[in-house]
């Protein structure tokens, strides 16, 4: 009774079912394994934010790239801001997701080289092409706490790095090609502002990244590996099934099938030859 198994549809379902069983499983893992980078990726962030500021001569330097251990890392810099060579960097949003600028203000440290500051986010002027009215940056000697930050790339952020920009305006925030512009040595990396607070609460600072959701990666993971162990139990299901209807067809002399084995659940009519007179 379970000759059907061979047919052409029943090779095709089953064969199928053995396809979709490794794949649902391996994509169960990929969603896995993205809940344990999100977990830890959150247990990073929460430890470098607990720790104590450090000044961050101590962790970059110029054409160094700031490694993902030290993403978010609290830092200090002491030093005087250079407004001459200050600029926006292009489509960048709000807590509230206005689209609008970062402010990268150029902080001359106490010898010499520069530190890359985002002092925030402003309002986008209604010319794109004009340098939007930026608050002005302290004056004097001031000491920067912030969160250390990696250069960062199309590759990473998604964002293209367009050319023929207006003046004074970039898409990616880039310690190399702040050296360029102002001619002086830059810290690898840049630092996110968190004080002193801005006066009047303009820049608005960027806010300090999630660390508390882990998303919904776990339970994808649990849905995949489901279905993966729902297959083989749908297929056991099918040809349960098709041999029930198949004695029930033999029973009362339906045939059971057709002669090469039949699709699942298919029905089969009996062919009588009718002898020529």
């Amino acid at each position: 009774m379970y000759r059907f198994l061979l047919s052409r549809q029943w090779v095709i379902l089953t064969l199928v079912a053995l396809v979709l069983i490794p794949v649902m499983t391996e994509l169960g893992f990929w969603q896995f394994h993205r809940h344990e980078r999100r977990v830890a990726q959150n247990a990073l962030i929460e430890e470098n934010l607990r720790a104590e500021p450090v000044p961050v001569e101590k962790l970059t330097s110029p054409g160094h790239t700031v490694p993902r251990a030290l993403y978010w890392r609290r830092v200090t810099a002491t030093g005087t801001f250079d407004t001459a060579h200050e600029v926006v960097v292009r489509r960048r949003t709000s807590a509230d997701d206005r689209v609008g600028f970062h402010v990268l203000s150029p902080l001359v440290l106490r010898d010499g080289r520069i530190v890359l500051v985002n002092r925030g986010w402003i309002p986008a002027a209604g010319d794109q092409r004009a340098y939007p009215p930026v608050p002005p940056a302290p004056r004097g000697e001031v000491t920067v706490t912030g969160r250390l930050k990696a250069d960062e790339t199309t590759g990473a952020s998604g964002i293209k790095d367009l050319k023929g920009l207006p003046d004074r305006q970039v898409m990616l925030i880039s310690s190399a090609q702040q050296a360029e512009l102002t001619g002086r040595e830059v810290l690898g990396g840049y630092v996110e502002q968190t004080g002193p607070a801005p006066a009047g609460g303009t820049p608005e600072q960027v806010p300090e990244p999630d660390h508390d959701s882990i998303g919904a990666h776990m339970a994808y993971a649990v849905q995949w590996w489901l279905f993966a162990a729902g297959v083989p139990v749908g297929w056991f299901v099918l040809v349960r099934r098709e041999k029930r209807d198949r004695e029930a067809a033999a029973a009362t002399g339906g045939g059971g099938g057709t002669g090469d084995g039949g699709a699942p659940g298919a029905g089969s009519t009996a062919i009588q030859a009718t002898p020529s007179v």
